[in-house]
């Protein structure tokens, strides 16, 4: 689009390799987008002309647009089967005139034999565009291509940017969201695993008359979270060895828990005796902290360094805690960790953990999105989630007397104190006296599934110190309950 604007053409490229075919692009760049430099990439238009001439839809774009998607050839690809290439125009032409179903096409590239569905929008993803680690939003080809000719250029003067997945109607030009997306983005996650690993062995119902309170090991404990979940479901707990640093969480759980959790402190201090004379365990679960390993970090250190590589504590004392040979014993386990990680570090801690993990959401249990990766080999761990009644699935109902929503549910809360603030245009989520507030400490904690005053002890009064320890330790509990009722 920039070459046709500034009227400068490229000689075709005979290499086939992508970094062949851009240096010329490149070096025109670099050189100031001679002749008419960076004014001939602006858009012109006539006096007579109306930028929203076009009825397309109410969103506007980003400054930055992604360089176009340029289809790549699969090493993979069988000889022996032709594939049939369509470019994205085609594609289109295809289902608007010629009424083919878009879910033979590639959303992406346009070419046909998808291998996969699309979690968002109707259409599928080729082998290639499934994997391609890009930014997957609206680019100027997705909406001029896939909506209408002109749409990106007309978004520009839209404002606020809401994006197709947040409009009213469910279509536009070719671009159709699915009734069921939040279900089939579940699935895209589940299914995209790409490590064959055994099955999980299967354990026999242990009969009610032979039933005795369990002994859990829990591993980067936070506040408890785990022995509250089991105590809420009804389980009975013989011993529940807990490994936690930071001594205000500790201090929630012994005062909440009235000192019936064993502190055992850092995780690397433990040894293979210590769970010798701790066990045997019926369950182990644990969530490695994901600072160095969540994207959002620029800085992260990766799974090999930082905080990171405690991942590999959870794992050895995992691997001690397991059944031994000829021990015929029915045992669980369950490891958290953040969605947004690398695609080397998901892949290593499969590996490692031989099994692939499950993807799940609080948005369905919760009034707050909270997406987490759970490895494990606990029963039924990738159906969907279903809320109980003690659930609260709107912020409305975890706020304060006389406090209103601005919003039905908010996005992911860190430490971060700007992520208390929703949407393009940063509001807080919550009116009260007719000013925008901040979400109090009672309301995080019902936000995230306990009672209100949950973290409320002396030495864990002081808002920051309270609200870092609940949005790290605390908002597992809609997860945690879910899939450990199973048991």
């Amino acid at each position: 689009m920039s070459s046709i604007r500034a009227e400068k053409k490229f000689p075709p490229c005979e290499s086939d390799i992508a970094d062949d075919q851009v240096k010329p692009m490149l070096d025109w760049a670099n050189d100031g987008f001679l002749p008419k430099g960076e004014e001939g990439l602006k858009p012109t238009h006539t006096a007579d002309s109306n930028p929203l001439d076009h009825q397309v839809l109410d969103v506007s774009l980003p400054e930055y647009f992604p360089s176009a998607k340029l289809p790549r050839v699969s090493v993979c690809r069988s000889r022996a089967v032709p594939e049939e290439s369509y470019s994205r125009e085609q594609m289109v032409n295809e289902v608007l005139k010629n009424k083919r179903s878009i879910e033979e096409f590639c959303l992406s590239c346009g070419k046909m034999r998808a291998v996969t569905f699309h979690p968002l929008f109707e259409g599928g993803l080729c082998q290639t565009c499934k994997v391609e680690q890009q930014s997957k939003c609206f680019c100027v080809d997705c909406l001029d291509i896939l909506v209408d000719p002109g749409a990106s250029n007309n978004a520009r003067y839209l404002d606020p940017w809401r994006c197709y997945m947040c409009q009213p109607m469910l279509q536009y030009g070719v671009l159709k969201r699915r009734h069921d997306w939040s279900l089939k983005l579940q699935m895209f996650f589940t299914n995209d695993n790409g490590q064959e690993f055994e099955k999980p062995k299967m354990f026999p119902a242990v009969p009610a008359e032979q039933r005795r309170p369990i002994r859990v090991l829990s591993l980067f404990d936070g506040i408890a979270t785990g022995y509250l979940v089991l105590r809420d479901l009804g389980f009975k707990v013989d011993q529940y060895v807990a490994s936690e640093v930071c001594e205000d969480s500790i201090s929630v759980g012994v005062v909440r828990h009235e000192g019936r959790i064993q502190y055992v402190h850092d995780v690397r201090n433990i040894s293979k005796k210590n769970l010798v004379d701790w066990g045997p365990f019926d369950l182990v679960i644990g969530g490695s902290p994901c600072n160095d390993l969540s994207i959002v970090n620029p800085a992260r250190k990766g799974l090999y360094e930082g905080t990171g590589r405690l991942f590999f504590e959870f794992y050895r004392l995992l691997s001690e805690a397991r059944p031994k040979e000829g021990e015929d014993r029915p045992f669980f386990w369950m490891f958290e960790n953040v969605v947004a990680m690398g695609v080397n570090d998901k892949r290593d801690i499969s590996r490692f953990l031989e099994c692939n993990p499950v993807m799940i959401d609080a948005i369905e249990v919760s009034a707050a999105h909270r997406a987490r990766y759970f490895w494990g080999n606990l029963p039924g761990m990738n159906r969907p989630l279903c809320a109980s009644g003690m659930d609260k699935l709107k912020l409305q109902d975890c706020l304060d007397h006389g406090r209103v929503a601005k919003f039905g549910k908010v996005r992911t809360i860190t430490t971060r104190s700007n992520s208390i603030k929703q949407g393009k245009d940063q509001h807080f989520p919550v009116i009260m006296n007719g000013k925008e507030d901040i979400l109090w400490c009672t309301e995080l904690e019902r936000l995230a599934g306990t009672t209100h005053t949950h973290t409320h002890t002396h030495t864990h009064t002081h808002t920051h110190t309270r609200t870092h320890t609940h949005t790290h330790t605390h908002t597992q509990r809609p997860f945690i309950r879910s899939n450990i009722r199973v048991i």
